[in-house]
């Protein structure tokens, strides 16, 4: 076992993660009953890390501040900015796209049991109330916003507490750490029976009739991954962006694409961080924070299908609610995560400003569903590998 274990970290994760999508497509593929069977590995390999995340956002951020020396800086300010900027930026490409490919859909009915927030001002509340929420239900519900919040004021308290104690915290966040390191080595195998059950009950075809909505989709979320992200980071760093852009796209982009969840990605984010040698008083609050607010890949998904909704209903856009529109995205984009369904119950908001029916905008979220296959993949894959991209941006390692 030993021997075992030697090889599979001699050959490094990222290989095996490719070994193992290419045998999950080719079981999904040429045996779906097999594809469905070990879809289990992909459950339990999303479980475990949705299981450890808020132990390890709340013992991590407990550690980082009790232990945080005074004069010591850190970079959370820079980050924050850079989440708001990114996110505002993926709005307004995503209205240019819109208005340079215009997408005319074939409504749909589904059954959508999510009730979609009446308002903007229903989740900025609920991410508020998110805020002082109850701390065992925070860690049981996985509500990021109030770990972080009772993190931060347990740590507080906690730099008045003895040296003992405060390294006691220390091991603990160690110990989870390094059950972090154990669960992502399993990632290899749970990607294969994600991607093995995913084409095995879904196959591709159905997505063949939205193929240009999806183009525009996945091409916005390209474009802020591979130009945008990196132009920010380069204006903050001053240095090529690249070599980081990648290192965070292929070790965090690649897990969270096929995981399809910010939060089950925070785990691989931080270990990713570490690697990286970021400044753990900084990534340790950023990047839960990022999988709560950092949302760009949302905000291109509510414009484009808001904007497709509007086309198809011939609703003509003028600049000035376009760039409303864009506000408005963003800022529910960064409430995406207190609202079940994400980012596509938050689309008849966006088609509100547009007075688009509620049961026309809700045939749209229909559509999401259909093609989230693909839209929440890549969704998710830009929303977490641009929470490490951006926390590493602000660090002295890489800025100026």
């Amino acid at each position: 076992m030993k021997a075992i274990a030697e090889l599979y970290s001699r050959i490094g994760l990222v290989p095996l993660i490719t070994v193992g999508l290419i045998i999950g497509i080719l079981i999904g593929w040429l045996a779906p009953s097999i594809g469905v069977s070990i879809g289990i590995l992909g459950t339990l390999f999303v479980g475990a890390l949705k299981a450890v995340a808020p132990i390890l956002v709340f013992i991590l951020v407990m550690a980082a501040v009790s232990q945080h020396q005074a004069g010591q800086e850190v970079f959370v300010k820079p980050v924050l900015i850079m989440y708001i900027i990114g996110t505002f930026f993926a709005a307004l490409t995503a209205v240019a796209a819109s208005f340079m490919f215009p997408t005319e859909l074939a409504l749909v009915t589904g059954d959508i049991q999510q009730v979609p927030p009446a308002g903007l001002k229903e989740v900025v509340t609920t991410l508020l109330m998110n805020l002082v929420a109850n701390p065992i239900n925070a860690l049981a519900n996985a509500n990021y916003i109030g770990i972080l919040a009772w993190a931060l004021v347990i740590g507080f308290s906690l730099r008045q507490a003895g040296e003992t104690t405060r390294k006691v915290i220390g091991d603990f966040s160690d110990a989870i750490s390094q059950v972090v390191k154990w669960v992502i080595a399993l990632a290899p195998l749970g990607i294969m029976g994600l991607v093995a059950n995913t084409i095995a009950q879904t196959g591709f075809g159905a997505l063949l009739g939205y193929a240009r909505i999806l183009t525009v989709l996945v091409g916005c979320m390209l474009f802020i991954a591979l130009i945008v992200n990196p132009i920010i980071v380069f204006i903050k760093t001053g240095k090529n962006p690249y070599p980081l852009v990648f290192t965070c796209l292929r070790e965090s982009g690649i897990t969270a694409f096929f995981t399809r969840s910010s939060a089950a990605n925070i785990p691989v984010n931080m270990n990713l961080a570490r690697k990286l040698d970021l400044h753990e008083d900084t990534y340790s609050v950023t990047l839960p924070l990022g999988a709560t607010i950092n949302m760009a890949g949302a905000a291109i998904t509510i414009n484009v299908l808001t904007l497709a909704a509007a086309h198809t209903m011939g609703i003509q856009v003028d600049f000035g609610s376009a760039l409303l529109l864009a506000i408005v995205a963003s800022i529910s984009a960064c409430g995406a995560s207190g609202v079940a369904g994400g980012s596509l119950l938050l689309i008849p908001l966006a088609c509100s400003l547009f007075s688009i029916p509620n049961d026309i905008a809700m045939q749209v979220v229909a559509i999401g569903f259909i093609i989230g296959v693909i839209q929440d993949s890549a969704e998710t894959a830009l929303n977490s590998s641009t929470d490490v991209l951006f926390t590493a941006a602000a660090d002295p390692k890489y800025s100026r």
